[in-house]
């Protein structure tokens, strides 16, 4: 299968994978929010079946064509067709080339912004900064408990769901696709559990805190290796067959 080269070709910002990621390091703290606005930002056919959220914090020190950098985010549990997975909601993360990867190939909303994760004392701390700004703080104490592998390994191996949106030149949009994706390749090396908490702040460029914080249902910490694989189209919303309503909902048309 031949494969394109990423644009522009006489430039291009990130090379032709697999990624494969080690030592990748994650804070995870899952909260109960708002059912209406989680409704409202997560687009059909995905369904929501409760109102939670899960805040990502992500080391990444060694990763395949991307380098070191770290991530941070909402992803939200979500069902498609029968089947559990995520929807990831935004990502910011503080290095180019995986931005422009990110959203060219995959479609991950993806901005650049200044994340931290590192274990202060007894801690691991989660930070986002956005500018100047703080917008989101997590703690969580540092390998409490171990967390149950098999339970982990499930949440991993599920399916991962992003909505792809490339205009034309005119703006109008040209792709319009829900796609679909999974790690491959995963090394669990450990995964802990323990207290959590979680603080979001407004910000007109990064509205995390549209979806409220009103209780924290857990957290988990691990670290794995692992490979992303690239995604597969699961909808596409601008095939004749699929109503536009939702299209036309989050997508301006230029007329």
């Amino acid at each position: 299968m031949r494969i394109a080269r990423p644009s522009p070709s006489s430039g291009p910002a990130f090379p032709i994978g697999p990624y494969r990621f080690r030592n990748r390091e994650y804070l995870i703290i899952t909260y109960r929010t708002d059912p209406q606005k989680l409704r409202e930002l997560v687009p059909e056919p995905l369904q929501v079946d409760e109102p939670l959220v899960k805040f990502e914090f992500i080391r990444m020190p060694d990763s395949t064509g991307f380098g070191d950098y770290t991530e941070s985010g909402q992803v939200i549990p979500v069902s498609f067709r029968g089947r559990k997975g995520s929807y990831n909601h935004c990502m910011f993360l503080n290095d180019h080339p995986p931005i422009a990867g990110g959203r060219e190939l995959w479609g991950f909303p993806k901005k650049l912004a200044n994340p931290t994760l590192r274990t202060e004392v007894d801690a691991l701390v989660g930070t986002l900064d956005y500018g100047p700004v703080r917008i989101a703080t997590a703690t969580m104490g540092y390998k409490h408990r171990t967390a149950d592998f098999g339970s982990v390994m499930a949440s991993l191996r599920e399916p991962n769901f992003l909505l792809k949106i490339i205009p034309h030149v005119d703006g109008t949009p040209r792709i319009c696709e829900l796609v679909e994706y999974y790690l491959e390749g995963i090394d669990l090396k450990g995964a802990w559990t323990g207290p959590a908490s979680l603080n979001l702040w407004s910000h007109a460029l990064a509205p995390v805190a549209e979806l409220p914080v009103l209780e924290v249902v857990s957290a988990i910490h691990l670290v794995a290796d692992l490979t992303l694989g690239l995604g597969k189209v699961a909808h596409d919303y601008l095939a004749p067959s699929e109503p536009s309503h939702w299209k036309e909902r989050h997508y301006e048309i230029v007329e």
